[in-house]
């Protein structure tokens, strides 16, 4: 229902937002919808929100066998096809009454469901709140109309199995979840039907958006239809019913069938990992921000209004039918008060009123179907539901789409986005290293195909030397040929010249005789000479023919060497040009194909970077309003400390203080009263706030934010309800966090408070040990001067000295050297810290010692505490005293301490304290070591 102060629009005609059904029940189907600058991310915006008024519809039961044998008329008479009902007092008193929808006797279960409820399903199935609810006397069949199982027959099947048939048709199991709760509210109290040791569940509303939520209810998820058959049948066998003369089964409670639906859209997980592998960015970026509607139907059946009188109960059953009929009555005045636009609305006087405070001029499409009987003797309640029915149709309320951005769903599309680009990114870079790999294998081929040409080239070379050196010979061979030829005609002419000489002799000789002889013996000699100056000749010739062919020979093979070399050089070096020219075209190609889906993927990651960059200004901005909001909280805590007095500086060390044992009683009223004031503030702002809200600030970059959480932490550990939940939430771990990092006094000292008051629980105590607390605490001790610094420290580690399950922990933790330096301070109230811790370790291990779980000498004699606590016993004032008398006496108990106590003078201490003690206890402690040990008794003789 709407709130006192909700602004409510005119009555309107029958206008509805009409719901468009999804097509095959897989995603919901595709409306119009603000942009997502406008859109909340919890719920719709204006845009989607329209006025509906609530929609009611009457059905009259058939009648039954006492009716039917009774002189009773009816007065009901229908008229549907005009949706009217006339209602008969008398012969001569009619009225007539418009509904939306008017059911005969005859009507079936389908069509009633078609007609009032089917419109609500869809509806939500699109993202809204809807609410069925039935209303009438009682054995009018309400129960009927809603909750009829219809085991036997599907067509006697109620509104209840008929809307989870309709929401399971449009739903997918993968992706969307329906989930049930089943409640009653019976004698007041909200009961849950599913799990019956469930009672008095409380009802919690949303400050903000007004929600109304049952957080002790159980939830279930459904698998299918048989799944909720057998859920609600099994809450119907706890619903409390009972037999009256006007119905055999009536409901004595209220019952409620809550579902809730959420529905994902935009994107399905299945196609988000097939777009992935399709390895497209264009595919991976043209995805939207997917969306959740989480939308809840609640289906009423309301317990019948009756008449003790006639409905002849008694008693308990009287009880019963005062609160139906109270709550009833609430609900009527609400009604009443909404139809005539009232500007206070009793939706807190009733259980009732506060869990449909939605259903009517709330933000859920309302459907309500009011059943009546047909005969006259019961006129007054049939007109009373009528009237009721006609009143609830002038109820507007203002739907509200229920849309939630899925984050779950945008993180594992953004998961999968990053291993794609992840493994996209490997793929590319094991492509680049085999590229690089065949350009190296390749790059060695040009060197070896180099290092061949450079081969061939000094073989031409060489033989390019060999042409010019056989042409050098050549030459030099011609010129040989050509002074043999000289050579030859000289001798040719010198033959010449002998042939004549030759006639000239013969000739002679026919002048001479005389010189025959001679001329023969010449003769013969130029013969000879010629002789072999031919053979020579023709030697010279033929050698120089040889010669000849022999450099003809070798021109040809060498200018066919040298043309068959430079044609396969020539060959080669051009098909290898074309294979580079070929290997660097692809190359460049590739590289600019790489480099486009490079530039689109910076592109989109750009895009990414811009939205969460959008993301973050939002969370920055929400943590700006809620800095704010800590910064009224802090001027609200200032004003409460204003007027608890100057007297207390810090929150946590008065709260503390007032819970460590041991301590002073000397304080004084006005102190109790003001650290009572104090503990009603901190409640105030926990009950506002909430822990939730307060832990997350002590780990915030402000010092003055972080001192005031830990304030408003410290003080509410002072009380043991709130202990548990501060260690469950991650309070603890919060405070030794900030123990560890923070530098700032003030923090140290508030926190150890607060781990003074938490360490009053023993479940707390072995926590802050297990989890380095002694060592923390022993460590700011021994870095810190300030008094109330020491002294929370010393109170928190005097607590944990009272559990002799941590006395090897705290001494392995230095908690017992922290003890001992802290009494160096010399203020009065550390050192009665630390005179209580030294008590309760030497309690403890008495305890131990008597029990005979523990041997040996005390840890505290081992540590030179002793000698401390003998000659301070009597100094300091009387508390402090006490727990120093309590811990001698305690180590007294021990006879591995007594010759300690021996040599350092216990003795006479312990005679004092067994007379002057101030506490009988003491005293008599005391007096049973003395006795009881025989050294001290020898001891005391010899003295």
């Amino acid at each position: 229902m709407a709130s006192n102060g909700h602004s409510r629009a005119s009555v309107r005609t029958e206008r509805q937002v009409p719901p468009t059904k999804a097509s095959g029940g897989g995603n919901p189907p595709a409306r119009p919808r603000a942009s997502s600058a406008k859109r909340s991310s919890r719920v719709s915006v204006d845009d989607d929100n329209d006025s509906v008024r609530v929609r009611v519809a009457v059905r009259v039961r058939p009648k039954n066998t006492e009716e039917l044998n009774s002189d009773f008329a009816d007065c009901v008479e229908l008229q549907p096809e005009l949706k009217r009902l006339k209602l008969k007092k008398n012969n001569w008193s009619l009225e007539s009454y418009k509904f939306d929808e008017v059911f005969t006797q005859s009507a079936s279960q389908r069509r009633v469901y078609e007609a009032v409820a089917k419109p609500v399903v869809e509806s939500v199935l699109d993202g809204y709140n809807g609410t069925v609810m039935a209303y009438g006397q009682t054995g009018t069949g309400k129960t009927y109309t809603v909750g009829q199982l219809g085991k036997n027959d599907p067509s006697e099947r109620g509104i209840m199995v008929r809307a989870l048939e309709g929401i399971f048709a449009n739903t997918t199991a993968g992706s969307d979840t329906v989930t049930i709760s089943y409640l009653q509210l019976y004698l007041e109290s909200v009961q849950d039907l599913l799990s019956p040791e469930k009672t008095n569940i409380p009802i919690v509303e949303d400050p903000k958006t007004g929600e109304v939520s049952l957080p002790g209810s159980a939830v279930v998820q459904l698998n299918d239809l048989d799944h909720f058959l057998e859920l609600l049948q099994a809450g119907e066998a706890n619903r409390h019913a009972a037999n009256t003369k006007l119905n055999t089964e009536s409901s004595r409670s209220h019952a409620m069938l809550v579902v809730h639906v959420h529905r994902s859209f935009g994107g399905k997980k299945e196609n988000e990992v097939s777009s992935l592998s399709d390895g497209t960015n264009d595919n991976l970026a043209s995805h939207h921000v997917p969306h959740i509607l989480k939308s809840k139907l609640l289906i009423v059946d309301l317990a019948g209004s009756e008449r003790i009188d006639k409905s002849g109960i008694e008693g308990r059953m009287i009880e019963e039918t005062k609160f139906i009929n109270l709550s009833l009555t609430s609900l009527g005045k609400c009604i009443n008060a909404l139809a005539e636009n009232n500007p206070y609305i009793p939706t807190r006087d009733s259980k009732l009123t506060r869990l449909l405070r939605d259903s009517f001029g709330g933000s859920a499409r309302t459907s309500l179907i009011v059943t009546v009987g047909p005969s006259a003797q019961y006129y007054s309640e049939t007109a009373s539901t009528i009237l009721f029915g006609q009143r609830a149709m002038k109820v507007v309320n203002t739907v509200k789409l229920k849309e939630e951005v899925d984050y779950e769903s945008l993180c594992k599309k953004l998961e999968y986005h990053v291993d794609y680009l992840t493994s996209e990114t490997d793929r590319q870079q094991k492509l680049r290293e085999i590229e690089r790999e065949q350009m190296e294998k390749k790059l060695k081929e040009q060197e070896a195909l180099i290092v061949e040409t450079k081969i061939f080239v000094s073989k031409y070379e060489y033989l390019e030397k060999q042409k010019n050196h056989w042409e050098l010979e050549a030459k030099k061979l011609l010129k040989e040929l050509n002074i043999q030829k000289n050579e030859n005609d000289r001798l040719s002419q010198e033959i010449g010249h002998l042939e004549e000489n030759f006639k000239q002799i013969k000739q002679q000789e026919l002048e001479s005789s005389t010189h025959q002889k001679i001329l023969a013996d010449m003769t013969n000699t130029y013969q000879k000479n010629i002789a072999e100056l031919i053979n020579q000749l023709e030697s010279e010739r033929s050698h120089c023919t040889n010669l000849e062919e022999q450099l003809s020979v070798m021109k040809k093979s060498l200018s066919d060497n040298i043309k068959s070399v430079q044609e396969r050089i020539v060959d080669d070096l051009a098909r290898e040009n074309s294979k580079l020219n070929e290997i660097a075209t692809s190359k460049i190609q590739s590289l600019e194909v790489m480099n486009r889906e490079l530039l689109m993927e910076k592109d989109f990651l750009n895009k990414e970077l811009e939205s969460l960059k959008d993301k973050l200004l939002d969370e920055e901005r929400q943590r700006r309003c809620l800095e704010g909001e800590i910064v009224k909280l802090k001027k609200f805590l200032i004003d409460g400390n204003a007027e608890n007095g100057s007297k207390r500086s810090h929150w946590a060390e008065n709260s503390t203080s007032s819970t460590l044992p041991f301590e002073n009683p000397s304080k004084s009223h006005k102190s109790r009263e003001s650290v009572s004031a104090q503990k009603d503030t901190i409640s105030k702002i926990f009950e506002e706030v909430g822990l939730s809200n307060i832990l997350p600030l002590l780990k915030s970059e402000e010092l003055d934010v972080q001192i005031h959480a830990v304030k408003v932490v410290a003080n509410l550990a002072a009380e043991d309800i709130n202990q548990e939940r501060i260690v469950k939430e991650g309070g603890l771990d919060a405070l030794l966090i900030l123990l560890e990092i923070s530098k700032d006094a003030t923090v140290h000292r508030i926190t150890a408070g607060a781990l003074a008051n938490l360490a009053m629980n023993g479940s707390n105590q072995s926590l802050i040990v297990s989890k380095g607390g002694t060592r923390l605490l022993a460590n700011i001790a021994s870095k810190t001067e300030d008094p109330q610094t020491l002294r929370m420290i010393a109170g928190a580690i005097a607590n944990l000295c009272g559990n002799e399950k941590l006395h090897v922990m705290l001494k392995k933790d230095s908690g017992i050297k922290a003890l001992l330096q802290m009494m160096k301070s010399g203020h009065s109230e550390v050192i009665a810290q630390v005179a209580r811790g030294f008590a309760n370790f030497a309690k403890c291990e008495s305890r131990g010692i008597a029990q005979g779980y523990q041997k040996g000498k005390s840890v505290l004699i081992e540590e030179g505490a002793l000698y401390w606590m003998i000659t301070n016993s009597s100094t300091y004032s009387a508390s402090t005293r006490r727990h120093i008398e309590l811990a001698l006496c305690h180590l007294a108990q021990n006879e591995d301490n007594a010759l300690d106590l021996i040599r350092g003078g216990g003795i006479k201490e312990l005679i004092r304290i067994s007379q002057d003690s101030s506490k009988e206890e003491t005293r008599n402690l005391a007096k049973k070591a003395l006795d009881s040990n025989s050294s001290f008794s020898s001891e005391m003789y010899t003295s």
